[in-house]
């Protein structure tokens, strides 16, 4: 009876492991988060660095969230699993498993729970992480193009912009930079120097309420730009692709997205004030 359900499990095994490796073989790239949820600092005791170093070591071609992504990963988000490391709460183990979701969200797969009796909190991390890709190790990963993600990562975008409209958004963008600087310049002014400001007002166009996301938005390949959609999943915003790099228009209201640092930003007016919200957007 022991030997009978030993084989099935064996083979419960060997049939998990090549599902996870037949699915996670059809990703080129993945996607190494710069910061785990249960430590305080990004790359904090080097883990994420050593993440990205242990998928390289294994066959993976691994990028850092946030960093220079290829042309095709940026058509195309969907050709990238996102990783991330999960902690198990223990008194006398570290204990940490490596999670894969697909651009939807979607978990793909877990590893085996590593684990560490170290109590060095560098060196604990360390051993536990590498234990956990002892799993991944045994998937043998090898990329195996998937023909329909390659075709609509390889399409050219096309700009439907036209040179008027990109010049109207250059003027756009420099106008609200002179009026955050004309605000800081009033500020500063002594009180006894400072002049009535009369605005020349607009007529209010009527535009979607934007609100901000404190969740992760996951930007997908449209043409001409990318939809960001949440973990529902649910379509937020339809952003388009401009000549600017990193900026992009709204679609269906006058507001842009744009790269700023380390940060995306959303800006858009609300009535006649000019407001501004960070996103938190996965591409």
């Amino acid at each position: 009876m022991k030997i009978k359900f030993l084989t099935f499990a064996i083979t419960c095994l060997f049939a998990t492991i090549v599902f996870a490796q037949a699915n996670i073989n059809n990703y080129k790239y993945v996607i190494v988060s710069k910061k785990y949820d249960f430590l305080k600092e990004k790359d904090q005791y080097q883990l994420n660095s050593l993440t990205k170093f242990l998928f390289e070591k294994y066959g993976f071609e691994a990028v850092m969230e946030g960093s220079d992504y290829p042309e095709e990963l940026n058509q195309n988000r969907c050709l990238a699993l996102f990783s991330d490391v999960t902690k198990e709460p223990g008194m006398f183990k570290t204990r940490l498993a490596v999670a894969f979701k697909d651009c939807n969200d979607k978990l793909v797969y877990t590893s085996e729970m590593g684990e560490s009796r170290e109590k060095e909190f560098k060196t604990a991390y360390n051993l536990a992480l590498r234990d956990a890709f002892k799993s991944i190790e045994a998937l043998n990963y090898k990329y195996v193009p998937n023909e329909n993600w390659v075709s609509k990562a390889t399409q050219p975008q096309v700009k439907t912009e036209t040179t008027e409209q990109i010049q109207h958004l250059k003027k756009e963008i420099e106008l609200l930079k002179q009026e955050k600087e004309a605000k800081v310049a009033e500020v500063n002014m002594p009180k006894s120097l400072a002049k009535p400001k009369v605005v020349a007002q607009k007529p209010v166009e009527d535009v979607a309420v934007i609100q901000g996301a404190s969740n992760v938005l996951y930007a997908q390949a449209i043409d001409n730009g990318f939809q960001l959609v949440d973990s529902s999943p649910k379509v937020v915003y339809r952003i388009k692709s401009t000549n600017l790099k990193d900026v992009y228009i709204v679609e269906g209201s006058s507001a842009i997205v744009y790269k700023k640092g380390n940060d995306w930003v959303i800006e858009y007016y609300a009535g006649a004030s000019l407001e501004q919200e960070t996103l938190n957007i996965k591409f």
